[in-house]
């Protein structure tokens, strides 16, 4: 997927912070008992600390395209802290200037918060260095510590290292920053981007690497889908809404549906993507944790551990996947309206011959009292999000024959659209106005871009933020790192031992028509047929 960031053994000790609303805990990597106790005394004010934020692997399109932009619109919402310093760190060699160069290309300010936007970003752009270094090199990464302290100028450090890089090499880059620009007092902690590893072997031995010089509590695995605002508001249109919470189980709820498409390929990106494939790069992440989410009990509060420990619950509910309840395809070339799409082999970077999916539908279960005998039913592809819940039919309905015979047009369905243009639709019955008893569905609507005139932050903004704040709600802990994969790693053993043949579909279409037997199996329709 994308590269990543690094940080320090440190060891968390809860105070006060000078950051807004929030409190936090110093990582420290001193040794001592003694020096602990001093660092968890030591009161620290907005004049006396500093948030250094170091971008490893600043050359790359994660970097230009997502981080920097999140960071600079931190920076003029006015959520930013008193000292702040920003760091590029890469293998290229750069100047400061350039760097910045570089940087402003990708800024931007919100429609609605275009006043001053210019000197804005110049000042943004002041507060950006850049360091060239390997990332294995404890050397190269000393003399950006040296760095770091000149612009904190001896104030309380807390520094934040995001790792975008490729994940080979988070370990050598950790390793570095942990023994050589580590916070001396303060907190120290690393974004690491997915993928976590492609089977639960895999995962381990990354986690247990990356915990040779990290806490479990500097570790943030960032899953940029979390931090979407749909993603957010489902824990609040559920828990904070008398009309749902009583109907979220198995006795109303008939399915579960969630799809993610994207009309677009590979499109150079192949050579990553043949890697882990659409399994592993959409379904045991991003549409995994919204399932979690969606289908977690009531959590005792907010506090970032009570509500992970709802997701865990769930995840270690639920059957491992099988084979017979997976569909995969793969998209070939197709002719429309005059223009050739290619096929995903046809890309350069791509592997002649590969059989890595470029789809996947599958269907999965929770074992637990409120979701027995529901399917969750997940369906994600390239060139093809919505989220739908769609409830039971109401039992003796007097109106079923106003439906004739197609009794899923009288079916409620709560649909969620996560990206792009975000809403919620309540599609409900209603009957039509006449002399008759004819009976219609209509959505009851919220569509975000017309209720909401403030601009919807990017993701990545959100995640930055609470990363910086030591929010960890949204960022995914080891354990239910180890419970996604132990679901999924089974399936995609068998799928590559027994080198399956993926369904090929045309590019642009709706995927492989064994998707519609896959949920026909479970007398469901995918309700994106309609769209």
């Amino acid at each position: 997927m994308q590269d990543g960031a690094v940080a320090t053994p440190a060891t968390p000790v809860e105070n006060e912070t000078p950051f807004k609303n929030l409190r936090d805990g110093f990582l420290s990597s001193v040794p001592s008992t003694q020096e602990f106790k001093e660092a968890a005394s030591f009161d620290v004010s907005k004049d006396e600390s500093t948030v250094s934020i170091t971008v490893v692997g600043a050359s790359g399109d994660l970097a230009k395209k997502k981080i920097f932009p999140a960071l600079f619109a931190l920076y003029y919402e006015v959520i930013w802290w008193q000292h702040f310093t920003i760091f590029g760190y890469a293998r290229s060699k750069m100047t400061d200037a350039e760097l910045r160069n570089m940087v402003s290309k990708t800024l931007a300010c919100r429609i609605d918060k275009r006043e001053n936007c210019g000197e804005k970003i110049d000042q943004f752009l002041k507060r950006c260095f850049y360091h060239s270094g390997q990332y294995d090199s404890q050397e190269n990464f000393a003399e950006l510590d040296k760095k770091l302290k000149e612009q904190e100028g001896g104030r309380v450090s807390n520094r934040l290292f995001y790792l975008s890089i490729p994940p080979n090499i988070f370990i050598d880059a950790v390793k570095c920053t942990s023994s050589s620009a580590s916070s001396g007092i303060g907190w120290t902690r690393v974004i690491v981007e997915k993928p976590f590893g492609r089977d639960s072997d895999s995962s381990a031995a990354l986690t247990k690497a990356l915990k040779q010089y990290l806490e479990e509590d500097q570790i943030f695995r960032i899953d940029h889908y979390l931090g979407k605002e749909l993603v957010e508001n489902l824990s609040v249109l559920r828990f904070s809404n008398l009309i749902f919470e009583p109907l979220w189980s198995r006795q109303y709820i008939r399915n579960v549906q969630l799809i993610f498409s994207e009309d677009f390929g590979t499109e150079g990106r192949g050579g990553y993507f043949d890697n882990y494939g659409i399994l592993r790069d959409i379904m045991q992440n991003h549409l995994l944790q919204i399932l979690a989410l969606f289908a977690m009990e009531t959590p005792v509060s907010l506090d970032a551990e009570d509500i992970r420990n709802e997701k865990v619950k769930v995840l270690r509910s639920m059957r491992p996947l099988q084979l017979e309840d997976v569909v995969v395809g793969q998209y070939k070339s197709h002719t429309k309206g005059g223009v050739a799409y290619p096929a995903y082999i046809d890309d350069n970077t791509v592997p002649k011959g590969s059989l890595t999916p470029t789809f996947a539908a599958a269907a999965l279960f929770i074992d637990n009292a409120r979701w027995d005998g529901v399917p969750f039913l997940m369906k994600a592809g390239k060139a093809l999000h919505k989220k739908r819940v769609q409830f039971r039919h109401v039992p003796g309905n007097l109106y079923n024959q106003n439906f004739e015979t197609d009794l899923d047009q009288a079916t409620n369905e709560l649909i969620i659209r996560v990206q792009p243009d975000e809403a919620i639709d309540l599609k409900i019955n209603n009957k039509v106005p006449g002399l008759g008893m004819r009976l219609d569905h209509s959505n009851l609507n919220l569509h975000y871009a017309a209720r909401y005139s403030k601009e919807i932050p990017d993701a990545y903004e959100r995640l930055l933020l609470d990363a910086i704040e030591g929010e960890r709600r949204l960022f995914i802990r080891s354990d239910e790192l180890d419970a996604a994969w132990a679901l999924f790693t089974p399936v995609l053993k068998e799928l590559e031992e027994k080198n399956i043949i993926p369904e090929y579909y045309p590019y642009g279409s709706r995927g492989p028509v064994g998707a519609h037997y896959l949920a026909a199996r479970y007398n469901v329709r995918w309700g994106d047929l309609g769209i």
